[in-house]
């Protein structure tokens, strides 16, 4: 039998990880090693580069052992990344000039903060970019390794270094050097890139005192991105290359007007919009969904910086759970936390508030309050999250959204995704796929390889496990979601305070 395999490679902000899939979308093996995160700083968080792509290659072999494959069966390979973090490396030794800066990072802050200050800038950014000016995209980042690496600047304007998120890296890397590219999904979360005319905007490189030379090509989410030419495995197709966000976006098979959820280390909510390019009223971002067929479609996106990490926190450094799984023990009765809240913004607020000092809070507790209030308001604060930006989607997009499909690590976490479903008044779509991120690089790979005839052959690939509906009075939700926005309010007047 004539095996063959589409191999994602999925490299996010904890692990490298690497998926081989077959012609029915099945999951055939996994390589999977976390990296080390370092934080130099309060509010630091870096990448060691070369770490992320050693444990790459060493992924792409644990996976193609497992299944015994070799190398002539695997028809091309797709990318997905973890989207604004950044890396400058030596153009002639492929030596990263610095660690990479993490999209989670904050130490642009008070760059961004000054030039806030400029309300054309900030039209500007949000006319060309669709973004607002934060220190998670990519731009500030660039601006502050050739400020701060001695002697980077002039490197940089000699054209002597490269600058690229993760994708563009890796391709790099794994090519050995003959492709320096990335793809229209990357490239418009970096705050230098026209999600309009489609090209490095030249007003914005000047704003961030950033020389084009540095940047790579920009292509289709599906294209040629170069050939493998490294010795663990030469001569490999890479056909595609996106943005986690909008990967799983495809993966899902997310039609115009549908929306999906990944609830992972934060939770990203994505809405197809398709040609139509909708500037959001309500703290949303626009962003390119996909390049394909030389066509670009466009998505509102919104953020929540914590979501498993809320979680994280509670079972390795408040100790109050041992394992993952006892989220649904403390979430299998209705939901009551005696009017504990629980607001996870540790590291600030993404959308909809987009407010950096803002910090996280616990409120209304009484002397009956106990270690199971906590750990249910803290699961809970997932969809209290998910809640705010949900209805900033139905506000921008005019329309009753009444169907999401979600994945993501949480999203495994049954109770808590039904009280998601009461709290959103929708409908959860859970597919059986457990790698929907890895499967939409797969999916526009095997597009552009043949080995996928067409979307309406991979529609019919994606399959749902669970479907969660709503099942609680409308009243009950209201009354723990007025008790959510006060804590918020709370949390956003923190620093109006200090």
């Amino acid at each position: 039998m004539n095996k063959k395999y589409i191999l994602a490679l999925d490299s996010g902000t904890t692990s490298a990880r690497a998926v081989l899939f077959d012609k029915k979308a099945n999951v055939m093996s996994i390589g999977q090693n976390e990296f080390t995160q370092y934080f130099p700083e309060p509010g630091w968080v870096e990448h060691d580069a070369n770490e992320i792509y050693a444990n790459q290659v060493g992924v792409v072999i644990q996976a193609i052992q497992k299944n015994h494959t070799k190398l002539s069966e695997i028809e091309a390979i797709g990318i997905t990344n973890q989207r604004e973090t950044v890396v400058i490396w030596d153009k002639r030794t492929g030596i990263p000039v610095h660690h990479a800066i993490v999209w989670q990072d904050k130490r642009t802050a008070d760059y961004c903060e000054k030039l806030a200050n400029d309300p054309k800038v900030i039209k500007i950014i949000k006319e060309k970019t669709g973004l607002v000016l934060d220190p998670y995209f990519s731009g500030t980042k660039i601006k502050w390794l050739l400020d701060n690496v001695k002697g980077l600047r002039n490197r940089a304007e000699k054209g002597e270094v490269l600058a690229g998120t993760i994708d563009t890296w890796l391709i790099w890397k794994l090519t050995n050097g003959k492709s320096f590219v990335t793809d229209y999904t990357n490239a418009s979360r970096t705050l230098l890139f026209n999600i309009i005319n489609l090209k490095w905007d030249q007003e914005l490189l000047k704003l961030f005192d950033i020389p084009e030379k540095i940047l790579p090509e920009v292509k289709n989410s599906s294209d040629n991105f170069g050939t493998t030419d490294i010795d663990a495995f030469k001569g490999i197709p890479i056909y595609s290359s996106i943005g986690d966000q909008q990967s799983s976006l495809f993966g899902h098979r997310s039609k115009i007007g549908e929306l999906k959820g990944t609830y992972g280390t934060g939770a990203f909510l994505m809405l197809n919009t398709g040609e139509k390019v909708v500037r959001s009223k309500n703290g949303l971002l626009t962003t390119i969904a996909l390049g394909l067929n030389g066509k670009v479609t466009y998505a509102l996106e919104g953020s929540i910086y914590i979501a498993g990490n809320a979680l994280k926190w509670i079972k390795d450094e408040l100790h109050l759970i041992q394992e993952y799984e006892q989220i649904d023990y403390y979430l299998k009765d209705n939901y009551d936390t005696k009017g504990v809240t629980v607001v996870p913004y540790f590291v600030g607020v993404g959308s909809p508030y987009w407010n950096t000092k803002a910090r996280g809070l616990i409120t209304g507790i009484t002397r009956g309050a106990n270690r199971g209030d906590i750990i249910r308001a803290t699961a809970a604060s997932i969809a209290f999250q998910t809640y705010d930006i949900f209805k900033a989607f139905q506000e921008d997009y005019n329309s009753k959204i009444i169907k999401m499909s979600i994945d993501g690590g949480v999203s495994k976490t049954q109770n808590l995704m039904q009280l998601q479903s009461n709290i959103l008044e929708a409908k959860l779509y859970n597919p059986e796929s457990s790698e929907i991120t890895a499967l939409g690089a797969a999916f526009l790979a095997g597009l552009k390889a043949k080995f996928w005839k067409d979307q309406a052959e991979i529609d019919k690939l994606i399959k749902f496990k669970k479907i969660y509906k709503p099942n609680a009075k409308v009243s009950e939700s209201e009354k723990i979601i007025k008790n959510w926005k006060e804590s918020v309010r709370l949390a956003l007047e923190w620093n109006k305070t200090k």
